[in-house]
């Protein structure tokens, strides 16, 4: 196996520093986990050997090394556009969430099943939101006291900001809900637009998203970290809310600013992070962002540190940074 191609000013051999992009390829919607003396990520992208979802290897974060394609092909009639992989251990197995449709249109969420972490992953034949009209991005978050919940986007047409919203729903078991769903966030400030006067659903709205959920448990709190707006551009970025429960309720800090958001000339569009604690027990916020000519997006990594505020980063970064611990 071959490692990633590295832009020629990413000073990827220094053992102390790093450079963003950690991965040249393309590579959106990453989802990093720890794995024995490893990490593996998932990305959203083409397919490899075959699958869907490419998986990376890596020990320290910034170097990696592909790791072959995640999920074998389910029933092409679900559709040929496999977004947003998550995979979690529970039960002996290893379970990857993922949504599944044409395009924009027809997402559902669906899980399939593997004996580690590599795949190949089986689906396992369940929607697991049939009742959704459209739903992406699931993240299975698992609770201090065993409970598992599954946070999602879907879209919501009879609220304020017609669009996409944060939805929750307790998982029975990994490949079951114990519905209904709940709502987490709906979309609040012009920001997270997406487009205006986007024809959709036969009419013709000011659309809203918010879309990535990742939710960590911090000193009692929960906190959950979001992608606003169109990731197909520069007004993409990274906000959060936090709760005292899984279920909420919700609230947005007042005034805070985004925790990624684009930086004119240097960062394109950051969003759709996932989190992961180092093996020297930092959290590192793992996201992607497009390249210069936006054809390509990239995984990056910067700190995630926490307040009595609540969480903040100093990325997203485009220069010489020190590797996380």
């Amino acid at each position: 196996m071959t490692a990633a191609p590295r832009r020629p000013d990413a000073p990827g051999s220094s053992r102390r520093h790093y450079r963003n992009p950690v991965y040249d390829g393309y590579f959106a919607d990453p989802f990093v986990l720890r794995w024995e003396d490893r990490y593996v990520a998932y990305g959203t992208g083409d397919q490899v050997d075959g699958r869907a979802f490419r998986v990376l290897s890596s020990s320290d974060l910034v170097e990696w090394t592909p790791a072959g394609g995640a999920l074998e092909l389910p029933s092409a009639e679900l559709g040929a556009d496999f977004w947003a992989p998550e995979v979690v251990h529970a039960d002996g197995a290893w379970w990857l969430y993922y949504s599944v449709g044409h395009g924009d249109v027809g997402h559902h969420l669906r899980v399939a099943h593997a004996t580690g972490p590599l795949g190949p992953f089986t689906d396992t034949g369940v929607n697991l939101t049939p009742e959704e009209t459209f739903a992406i991005d699931p993240h299975p978050f698992r609770d201090a006291d065993g409970s598992w919940y599954l946070y999602y986007a879907r879209d919501m047409l009879d609220a304020e900001r017609v669009g996409t919203s944060l939805a929750v729903v307790p998982l029975a078991g990994m490949t079951s809900t114990a519905g209904p769903a709940r709502p987490v966030l709906a979309p609040s400030a012009d920001w997270q637009i997406f487009e205006r006067q986007r024809s959709i659903y036969g009419r013709v709205v000011d659309w809203h998203t918010l879309e990535g959920p990742t939710v960590r448990e911090h000193d009692g709190r929960y906190y959950c970290l979001y992608s606003g707006g169109s990731y197909l551009g520069e007004g993409y970025g990274v906000a959060w809310a936090s709760a005292p429960h899984p279920l909420g309720p919700w609230t947005e800090p007042s005034g805070a600013e985004r925790l990624l958001a684009t930086v004119p000339g240097h960062v394109r569009g950051p969003g759709h992070n996932c989190v992961v604690t180092s093996f020297g027990g930092t959290d590192v916020l793992v996201y992607h962002a497009w390249d210069a000519e936006m054809t390509r997006r990239w995984m990056c990594i910067d700190p995630l540190h926490w307040t009595e505020d609540g969480p903040t980063t100093p990325g997203p970064t485009w220069t010489e940074q020190r590797r996380p611990v």
